[in-house]
């Protein structure tokens, strides 16, 4: 008969022991490490090389004589920049397009800053109508907006002007700059701001001095759209403008092409003049750029 105290004073049995993991074969590769590299530098080879065909030969076109067919630039010639230029008054165009593109950029951005501090931060009645009302504008083509803009600018007497260019092109970005703008700023703690009334702000130095310099990076990709846009929009700089002398470059690489022959030099060298302020930009900015198309994504 086994009593109680030999219960209490037997010996646990011993644990198992435990089990460790097994160490991977050394030199063991994954499955995806055993593609070949030809698999992923093949495709994308291809890939590049169908991106940079045409630009090579854009710049054939602009930097080769007029007349010759070498597939290399050489001898090199600058006659098609300086004819597009000079000839073609591309100097006034680029003039023009700049004026208009800077002008939208800054309108856009601080209208948008106002309209998505609004629905960031403040509730009302009409809020989710205003929002479906904003999504819903961004399936309307701009080319709907032409009649009765034309319209409203010929009664102000505007037609003509780089003014009602730079209104049209602020009208058609601020909706979806507006989104973007509020959603960044949800991304702002609210606390912040209540922080810096505690500490005596009102509600605009506390959104200049705490909110302001956080939405860096979202400002500067909607204004990089802003600008992009109305860089490369065709429409309303035809239909607004009908002076040669406040034409803009997209509209001037039309004129260049006419139903009889087109100028192939002059054209590439202008789609370059075209290209190059866009290129130059993005290339400065486009740390920022993506940093604010991140912080878009993720909602805090």
């Amino acid at each position: 008969m086994i009593t109680k105290d030999a219960v209490a004073t037997a010996p646990a049995a011993p644990a198992p022991p435990a089990k460790t993991p097994r160490p991977s074969a050394p030199g063991k590769r994954r499955a995806w490490d055993e593609v070949p590299r030809s698999h992923i530098y093949l495709p994308l080879g291809c890939y590049l090389l169908f991106t940079l065909v045409p630009f090579y030969w854009i710049l054939l076109f602009a930097l080769r004589p007029a007349g010759s067919t070498a597939l290399v630039p050489w001898p090199m010639t600058l006659d098609h920049f300086g004819k597009v230029w000079t000839e073609r008054s591309f100097g006034t165009y680029f003039q023009n397009s700049v004026i208009i593109a800077v002008t939208t950029l800054v309108m856009t951005t601080l209208v948008a800053l106002a309209g998505g501090y609004a629905l960031a931060r403040f509730d009302f009645r009409i809020k989710r109508g205003f929002l479906l009302a904003l999504l819903c504008s961004q399936f309307v083509p701009g080319a709907l907006l032409l009649v009765p803009l034309f319209q409203i600018f010929a009664e102000l007497r505007m037609i003509n002007s780089l003014v009602s260019v730079v209104i049209a092109e602020t009208v058609f970005q601020l909706p979806l700059s507006m989104i973007l703008i509020s959603g960044f700023i949800r991304n702002v703690p609210y606390s912040l701001e209540e922080a810096a009334w505690v500490d005596g702000c009102n509600r605009f130095d506390a959104f200049r001095i705490v909110v302001l310099p956080l939405l860096r990076p979202g400002l500067i990709a909607v204004g990089s759209f802003a600008f992009v846009h109305a860089w490369n929009h065709f429409l309303f700089a035809l239909m607004f403008l009908s002076d040669q002398s406040k034409q803009t470059i997209p509209v001037g690489l039309n004129t260049l092409m006419s139903s009889d022959s087109v100028d192939l030099g002059a054209l590439a060298a202008g789609g370059i003049v075209a290209a190059v302020p866009v290129v130059v930009v993005f290339a400065f900015i486009q740390g920022w750029l993506i940093t604010g198309f991140s912080a878009g994504a993720v909602k805090g």
